[in-house]
């Protein structure tokens, strides 16, 4: 006859540790399975594709140049002038999984950003891609004023309402298809462009009228209009369209890209193409910023993720605005030498001073604040 002996209490104890071993291995199988499939309130920003702007890229099917100069003449290049972009893993409806978002916090050319830094709420994802388009438009017209600017050429350009916003301080004012002709007295006929006229409004502030004068029908108006506040900057609640008159025809081509941030390299570009010599010593050379028709050169998003494209391109020398400097420094890839630059001007020396094989030592460079 066979006696029944009671486990001992190890015996137990290691049953019941061996039962809690496999629910903590099942916690932790549930939760990996969460991370992969569950879309977090994120989306990561990661380095895009790189162009170009001296050389050809596809356009509507086909393989065109990114810059055509019709009028002028034009000169032989040598190595790159890339523009540079940032693409974006999700959307406002499909988003990145948890466990996707873990891995780009540890990844030093992603960013993870909340959803509404690119798609603000109540804005359709085909509102955003529309804005990025019009962005993009409005930033190549201004490079070529920049462009031919830098170069001597008078410019005269045209400032035009395409849209006066439903309750904004402009409505019943302003109509579309007023010229803007100056604000506060500064003058939008020659080199004025869409940053110009923000840049006078945010000076105005929205504690005061601005002074607007249009040409409607033929007849200049004077009206007074005070800006409106939204979200720390001041607006005049217009859509505005900006057109030049070029002494000869430059065609910009860049499909599926939006967004202002190509303007200054496209700018380079031009002045390559329509002066003697290589602008960059035929050196690989990436770039990004917006320019506007004067020649400034304003700040950009997703800096950090440039810097890596442009190293994965092959790019030795980077232009990178002044406005963005907080940005670069800490997040340079090895490889690559980044010049701060301030104006169309400043890159068009920082260029100059590489081609020549000069003191880049004296060229301003991104520092710690």
């Amino acid at each position: 006859m066979a006696l029944f002996t009671p486990p001992t209490r190890a015996a137990t104890a290691g049953r019941r540790s061996g039962r809690l071993g496999w629910s903590l291995l099942g916690v932790a199988l549930v939760s990996g399975l969460a991370l992969t499939f569950i879309p977090s309130p994120y989306l990561i920003e990661q380095p895009g594709p790189v162009f170009d702007t001296l050389g050809t890229a596809e356009y509507e099917g086909e393989d065109a140049p990114l810059i055509t100069v019709d009028g002028a003449e034009t000169y032989p290049t040598a190595g790159s002038l890339d523009l540079l972009t940032v693409s974006v893993q999700g959307n406002e409806s499909v988003r990145p999984s948890w466990i996707e978002v873990v891995g780009s916090w540890f990844s030093p050319s992603r960013a993870v950003v909340p959803v509404e830094a690119i798609y603000p709420s109540g804005v359709s994802n085909e509102q955003v891609d529309e804005q990025n388009a019009v962005d993009m438009q409005n930033s190549q017209k201004s490079a070529i004023a920049a462009a031919l600017v830098h170069e001597g050429y008078q410019v005269p350009s045209s400032v035009t309402v395409s849209q006066v916003s439903p309750g904004g301080p402009s409505e019943g004012v302003l109509e579309e298809g007023d010229v803007l002709m100056s604000v506060n007295g500064q003058d939008l006929t020659t080199n004025g462009d869409v940053d110009a006229l923000r840049s006078i409004v945010a000076d105005n502030g929205a504690t005061s009228p601005a002074e607007v004068v249009v040409e409607r029908s033929g007849q200049r108006e004077t009206e007074r209009i005070t800006p409106q506040e939204v979200q720390g900057t001041s607006l005049l609640g217009v859509g505005v369209s900006v057109d030049y008159t070029f002494p000869f025809d430059v065609t910009l081509r860049l499909d599926k890209v939006g967004g202002p941030s190509a303007g200054m390299m496209f700018a380079l570009g031009i002045i390559d193409k329509t002066t003697p010599g290589e602008l960059n010593g035929g050196e690989r050379v990436a770039g990004t910023g917006t320019i506007t028709a004067s020649g400034t050169v304003g700040p950009i998003g997703g800096i950090r993720q440039k810097l890596y494209g442009a190293r994965d391109a092959g790019a030795s020398v980077f232009l990178a605005p002044s406005s963005n400097c907080d940005e670069v420094v800490g997040h340079v890839p090895d490889g690559l030498d980044v010049y701060s630059v301030a104006t169309l001007d400043d890159a068009v020396t920082a260029l100059e001073t590489v081609a020549d094989g000069g003191d880049t030592g004296a060229l301003p460079t991104c520092s710690a604040q």
